[in-house]
């Protein structure tokens, strides 16, 4: 006579004992602990930061030399490996990092964990991190950046390969990178609080790519927001960036009207950047609520954050910004905490 262990029925036996179990989610902090080592990802965009991803300016930003400045823009371009700055010389490089400098001496004064990443020896854009990935509970989605170069693998499309390589060296689960023909930049995503983020349709992201974004979010039981962006608007950091748990800086010209309507029934209070200011002053990073780091030029704007009891760290930033990008820019946090 078989015995139970010699039938087929016996993993049947055995499995009814020990069943695979759904729950708790993947972004369960007590299971992300014990299958990823950390509890990882952001529950929103104001939370106290803990763990940042940076990539300081090195030796790839002097590929932007003078002999590439065009007059009609006033600026130096490469149409084929896809970057410009705005200026007639090339970038001060030792300014550039001191400038970057600043922002790490903030970052480790209170307590932030910081993570480098590398990238392509002739990507003078790789410094903005923000853009190769949008962090959420429990891991990243890989952005699948829009600009593509032609001679030597530039124009940011390939950065993307570096952040997931570093994220995945340090343990941070990769939920989801975008495919297809999905075009999606992280400095168009914006958490507006735990339930609601947004994401910013333009040239640089489109709806291919936001539904795949949309599909991992909606088993976070997150609601995203497109909100397309108006005229060459790039990013939606241009436009919002959360700076306390019900607070928003904007700049009221990279925006739809419908969308403010929308932050009013989500209890957002819009706080306008002095008009002097505008995307310089929103592309800033918050710490924790209520406090902000920004550009020192945006000081307008810091004293109307400082009206509303709010504290402004400002930090030099003025040749990075000839290269196109602001603090937030800069900057990907890996982790927060919910508060």
């Amino acid at each position: 006579m078989g015995t139970l262990r010699s039938s087929s029925q016996y993993y049947h036996v055995v499995l009814s004992r020990i069943p695979p179990r759904a729950t708790p989610v993947f972004h369960d902090e007590e299971m992300q602990r014990r299958v990823w080592g950390r509890r990882w990802g952001v529950y929103n965009d104001v939370g106290t930061l803990r763990t940042i991803l940076l990539h300081p300016p090195g030796e790839e930003i002097l590929v932007m030399t003078s002999d590439k400045y065009d007059p009609e823009i006033d600026a130096l371009i490469d149409d084929e490996e896809q970057w410009y700055f705005r200026d007639d010389k090339g970038p001060d490089l030792a300014k550039m990092q001191d400038e970057f400098a600043a922002l790490v001496r903030v970052l480790e004064t209170h307590g932030v964990e910081i993570v480098t990443v590398g990238g392509a020896p002739r990507d003078p854009n790789a410094m903005f991190v923000r853009d190769c990935g949008m962090v959420v509970k429990g891991g990243a989605v890989i952005s699948r950046m829009g600009p593509v170069g032609k001679t030597h693998g530039t124009g940011r499309r390939g950065e993307e390969r570096f952040v997931l390589q570093k994220l995945a060296e340090i343990g941070m689960p990769i939920l989801r990178t975008i495919a297809g023909d999905g075009l999606l930049e992280g400095g168009s995503f914006c958490f507006l609080d735990e339930k609601h983020a947004a994401i910013g349709l333009s040239f640089r992201g489109n709806p291919s790519g936001a539904e795949q974004l949309r599909h991992v979010l909606q088993y976070q039981e997150v609601e995203l927001i497109q909100v397309p962006l108006p005229g060459y608007a790039m990013h939606l950091d241009g436009g919002i960036v959360m700076v306390d748990h019900d607070k928003a800086l904007l700049n009221v010209e990279r925006l739809p009207y419908w969308f403010l309507d929308t932050l009013d029934e989500l209890g957002i209070q819009k706080i306008p950047a002095d008009y002097r200011e505008g995307s310089m002053a929103v592309n800033c990073l918050t710490l924790a609520p209520g406090k902000v780091i920004m550009d020192d030029r945006a000081v307008y704007t810091a004293e109307r954050l400082a009206s509303l009891g709010m504290e402004t760290i400002l930090i030099p930033w003025e040749e990075i910004s000839k290269h196109g990008g602001g603090i937030h820019c800069s900057t990907l946090p890996l982790v927060r905490e919910r508060s």
